[in-house]
């Protein structure tokens, strides 16, 4: 393993352990935001699945 390969490694461990701890606590948070509005609870969770595919697309573009 070089050393391009572990820091590749390592961003994306940190950038799945940083999600999976929003995923861990997205139940509470949906219903916490239901009971302002169904529409900030869809909101929120169409937000989290944009940052989770759009991060790993930015580093993509940024490593070329």
């Amino acid at each position: 393993m070089n050393r391009e390969t572990r820091n590749t490694m390592l961003a994306t461990a940190a950038i799945l352990i940083g999600f999976g701890g929003v995923a861990y606590f997205m139940p509470t948070i949906m219903l916490a935001a239901i009971e302002v509005s169904p529409w900030l609870a869809g909101a929120i969770a169409a937000l989290f699945l944009v940052a989770f595919f759009g991060i790993f697309w930015l580093r993509g573009r940024m490593r070329r």
